[in-house]
């Protein structure tokens, strides 16, 4: 029987390079050497490995792999590895309909075990005190999206969980005054604390997401499921928001700083005219992109799953996964920038 696998995230560890993967097409241009400026931006690692195990050698379907940092302003990638175990028959990379990199692994083997590990070395500019250029009309909520922008900011508008009772409305307009206005930016940073404050994490290993009036009743739940009750309140506002995997950077494993390390990480961004789309994190109570590294960005979870597959076998072959993650910051004069194998294609951005 075909059994499908698709979870939330994939691990860490120092693994060879599978010969010939190289980063693949997907990479940024070729950049030799680093400015004087450049050199002053931290420099960040990610190590991350997912183990399957089966009780008996099974065969794999398509594997679709989201592992690849967008580039940005914010964010240049200097390199990336991928080692696949055992090594597929084929690996491709695409771009999906938001413009993540996505690879996609096919095998024609069978195996007790199938590993990945990735690497993934960055430069990453933090907004320790973000100050948002917002447009004029959009300094203060409520605002408008001009008509130029709603065909592609309204599905991310649309709500898309049922609220029958209307308690995450109730919830996200308890954060306004009584006139109802309020500076934008204030708004979405009383909301993005409000969950850091007054939810408790906890890290979930059941694939999806949790529906968000459990985490609003509940007050408990995963990144994910705090990116995701965000969003919808955001959107019962009348905003555009989106949900975003990556990483979370997290200096000596301090959970008085962050909680939601030692695995892949999610949040939102809120589109605000004038500034674009706004980083948030409300299990962390970020404003901004400090210590957040993007790797994809959807308009619903399921569509930016880091690791997603399925195995032929029993259900009873699954010995389950083991996951791991590392996020480390580097010396400067330790991370070397390459030249990109492969073609390059146009930045994701």
């Amino acid at each position: 029987m075909r059994h499908p696998r698709a979870f939330t995230a994939i691990g860490a560890a120092k693994g060879r390079p599978r010969k010939g993967a190289g980063p693949g097409p997907c990479m940024a241009e070729d950049r030799i050497g680093a400015s004087p400026e450049s050199a002053k931006v931290p420099i960040l690692s990610v190590r991350h490995r997912t183990v399957y195990r089966y009780r008996r050698p099974v065969a794999f379907g398509e594997h679709r792999i989201m592992f690849r940092p967008r580039d940005s302003y914010d964010q240049r990638l200097i390199e990336a590895t991928l080692d696949v175990d055992p090594e597929p028959s084929s690996l491709r990379w695409m771009f999906d309909v938001f413009g993540n990199c996505v690879a996609v692994a096919a095998f024609d083997t069978r195996a007790e075990a199938l590993t990945f590990d990735c690497g993934i070395t960055l430069e990453h500019t933090p907004e320790h005190t973000p100050i948002f250029p917002l447009a004029p009309h959009a300094t203060h909520y409520p605002f408008g999206y001009g008509a130029e922008d709603m065909p592609d900011l309204s599905r991310s508008i649309e709500r898309q969980w049922p609220d029958p009772g209307h308690e995450i409305d109730a919830w996200a307009r308890g954060f306004l005054p009584a006139d109802g206005r309020i500076p934008t930016q204030e708004l979405l940073a009383a909301i993005t604390r409000s969950v850091r404050a007054n939810f408790t994490y906890l890290a979930r290993a059941e694939k999806g997401v949790q529906d968000p009036l459990t985490t609003l009743r509940s007050k408990r739940g995963s990144c994910r499921d705090f990116a995701v009750l965000m969003m919808e309140g955001v959107r019962a506002l009348g905003m555009a928001a989106r949900f975003v995997s990556g990483y979370l950077y997290n200096p000596r494993n301090d959970r008085a700083r962050h909680v939601g390390g030692g695995s892949t990480h999610a949040w939102l961004q809120v589109y605000l005219p004038g500034a674009g789309w706004v980083e948030f994190d409300p299990t962390n109570g970020i404003v901004g992109n400090r210590d957040l590294i993007r790797v994809a960005v959807a308009r619903d979870p399921a569509q930016a799953v880091p690791l997603h597959g399925s195995f032929f076998g029993l259900a009873s072959d699954d010995l389950g996964m083991q996951v791991e993650v590392d996020v480390i910051e580097v010396p400067v004069d330790a991370a070397t920038t390459r030249t990109f194998q492969g073609s390059p294609l146009p930045l994701a951005r």
